[in-house]
């Protein structure tokens, strides 16, 4: 089972015994550290939300290592250029040490790990749950140091970085929202779920009339990357969950292309509560601008929670919404 891979692992005492403070990288999820919370584990995290769960556990956590570690852990996600990026932070920042890579196949841990093997000697497995683990000597592998990645330009000329959403290019559902909104948007605006910030860039480029841009993101590295492609004193960023991030005034107009998935399997709620999070921050009569596939079932959540909305645009992939919050209390 994936949750309790490294946790069988360690029982049946497959993986090397560590010590000292162990620096933890990648898809962190709590289930995955199951059988490890009395490990001295130091755990990186950009995402907002993640970070949050592992503070209310008790577990130390930040967006880099506070401190020196003797081994590591990396989950790895299934961006490849990411995971990889992973590994040799965790091969930089403990030379001496263990590294247990762990993922699913799913998530490509077997052609990271024929890749692994192939150049690094005694390495160790474990199969279980249609997943890997594997270790292997830090020192044996200084090389996957070169695996680390840095922000770079994308076909479009923005800054992204691996893992980001629509890291290549500009994602063509937010393109087709762009399009649809107002050039005469005026007021506080709230991008919800950011990214790195192509929505945002377009509209102050569009729309003279904005005041404020309030960025709201979780990642706090595509957050970065959007602070590098927009550069106005108009735009705030926020390194927060889009799901529960408040302002002290409520806004004009929301923007937002939600994610509908966290892993392989699409999650309606996900998008659902973005629509309620829309409507929350929103002033009466605000309106929300919105993309989503189109065979996710929204319309029913923007029913409830907005006075009215309309059908702005459709094609065979995606479909454009515009909502207007009501004067009345929210469900």
């Amino acid at each position: 089972m994936k949750h309790a891979r490294l946790d069988l692992a360690r029982s049946a005492e497959l993986l090397p015994a560590l010590s000292g403070p162990i620096g933890v990288f990648g898809q962190i999820e709590l289930e995955r550290l199951h059988g490890l919370m009395d490990w001295d584990l130091r755990c990186v995290s950009s995402s907002f939300a993640v970070s949050k769960v592992l503070s209310v556990v008790g577990l130390n956590v930040g967006q880099v290592l506070g401190a020196e570690i003797e081994h590591a852990v990396v989950f790895i996600p299934r961006a490849k250029a990411e995971a990889r990026d992973l590994i040799a932070q965790a091969v930089q920042a403990c030379p001496n040490g263990w590294i247990i890579i762990d993922g699913q196949k799913t998530d490509g841990i077997e052609s990271i790990a024929k890749q692994i093997t192939r150049d690094v000697p005694n390495i160790g497995s474990y199969s279980k749950g249609h997943g890997k683990t594997i270790w292997l000597r830090s020192a044996d592998a200084t090389h996957l140091i070169e695996w680390r990645a840095q922000a770079s330009e994308n076909k479009s000329g923005f800054v992204t970085a691996p893992g980001v959403f629509s890291a290549d290019d500009v994602d063509p559902a937010s393109e087709m929202l762009i399009e649809h909104v107002p050039s005469n948007l005026s007021g506080q605006i709230a991008d919800l779920g950011a990214g790195w910030g192509f929505l945002s860039h377009r509209l102050l480029e569009r729309c003279s009339g904005i005041a404020g841009l309030h960025l709201i993101e979780d990642s706090a590295v595509a957050l970065e990357c959007a602070r590098s492609n927009i550069i106005d004193e108009k735009a705030l960023f926020y390194w927060a969950d889009a799901l529960s991030w408040t302002s002290s005034k409520r806004v004009d107009a929301v923007v937002m292309n939600p994610p509908f998935h966290t892993t392989r399997s699409v999650e309606p709620a996900l998008g659902i509560g973005f629509i309620q999070a829309a409507a929350r921050v929103l002033k009466p009569g605000g309106r929300l601008f919105m993309v989503a596939n189109s065979h996710l079932p929204y319309e029913p959540a923007l029913k409830q929670n907005f006075e009215k909305y309309e059908l702005l645009a459709r094609s065979s992939r995606f479909k454009v919404y515009c909502a207007t919050r009501g004067s009345g209390k929210l469900i």
